[in-house]
């Protein structure tokens, strides 16, 4: 199934609140003028968009309204799809050229971090990727039993300790592993005790020099995974790990259980991290990487002329 249709229907929740609002709004409109964009901005800051997102949304809108002479409400609503894709672009693809890359994987416990990895993996596999998985969530043995299942399930190899171990001994030796079976990418999980700052910087720290040293030259990607469904305190978290850790992109999980799927624009805002998947469903290819053109328009529920095109293509 395209990018296209699984975000359409894993945002279902966010489109049925926000969408129909915005659609009521053009539709309600018979000119285009300031009250409209008051509206506009209401509904975006109520659909967890954020104050400071919308204001720039609507000020961006403003602007191509005036350029482009649009006086018809109902011609603003693409002009709007449009405005929120420009907001999303900008570094959505994972940078993994060397051989092997490094990907390092954050995030709180509960928001479905070593799930994300095993989609990743499998994500990665399919693209014709050998993928070491580093076990180096050592402080909790469910995690290293979750991993090794997933391991399983997308065909990837583990390297793991016992419950306790150092975190970056494990990092070590997966690099090690990676270099010796000539892997593509090594992805480590990580422990999510954001409540011990102090404790996770000094860990995460510790990881980050052991992959420097053992591999100077690496890409690496530090992406911190989110729960949508916890809307603005997402955005918390991902601030909270901005300042632990260099963050490279995020990982928003759980859009097809929330309304609050317009988080994503507050976060690529306010942050300057870049999306660069979003979690819509349960099944292992349900992880996707982000495209800001086709979240938009399966956001607003835009169809493009050539969607029918392609359709008719599909169905023969």
């Amino acid at each position: 199934m395209a990018f296209f249709q699984k975000i359409k229907e894993g945002l279902k929740k966010t489109r049925e609140g926000i969408s129909k609002q915005l659609d009521n709004l053009f539709s309600g409109f018979r000119k285009v003028d300031e009250e409209l964009f008051e509206e506009l901005e209401e509904i975006l800051v109520t659909g967890d968009v954020g104050i400071h997102t919308s204001e720039k949304i609507c000020n961006e809108l403003r602007k191509k309204v005036k350029s482009e002479n649009v006086t018809n409400a109902s011609d603003v609503k693409e002009l709007f799809t449009a405005t929120v894709a420009e907001l999303l672009q900008g570094e959505n693809e994972l940078n993994l050229s060397t051989k092997p890359s490094v990907i390092l994987v954050i995030g709180v416990n509960g928001v479905g971090k070593t799930t994300t990895i095993g989609k990743l993996a499998a994500n990665l596999r399919s693209q014709g990727k050998k993928v070491i998985l580093s076990a180096a969530d050592t402080f909790r043995a469910a995690a290293i039993e979750q991993l090794e299942i997933w391991a399983q399930r997308s065909g990837c190899d583990i390297v793991k300790h016992a419950e306790g171990s150092d975190p970056a001994a494990v990092v070590y030796d997966s690099i090690a592993a990676a270099k010796a079976r000539n892997a593509d990418v090594v992805i480590c999980d990580t422990a999510g005790r954001l409540h011990n700052k102090k404790h996770l910087m000094a860990e995460l720290a510790k990881i980050s020099r052991i992959i420097e040293r053992e591999l100077p030259d690496a890409d690496k990607e530090v992406l911190l995974v989110l729960d949508a469904t916890t809307g603005q305190n997402a955005i918390n978290q991902a601030i909270e790990f901005k300042n632990t850790a260099g963050l490279t992109g995020i990982v928003l999980t759980k859009l097809d259980g929330t309304a609050r799927g317009g988080v994503v624009l507050a976060i690529k805002e306010e942050l300057g991290v870049p999306v660069k998947y979003v979690g819509v469903g349960e099944q292992i290819d349900d992880l996707q990487p982000f495209d800001p053109t086709e979240f938009a328009r399966a956001l607003f529920d835009i169809k493009l002329e050539n969607d029918a095109e392609q359709s008719e293509e599909a169905e023969n």
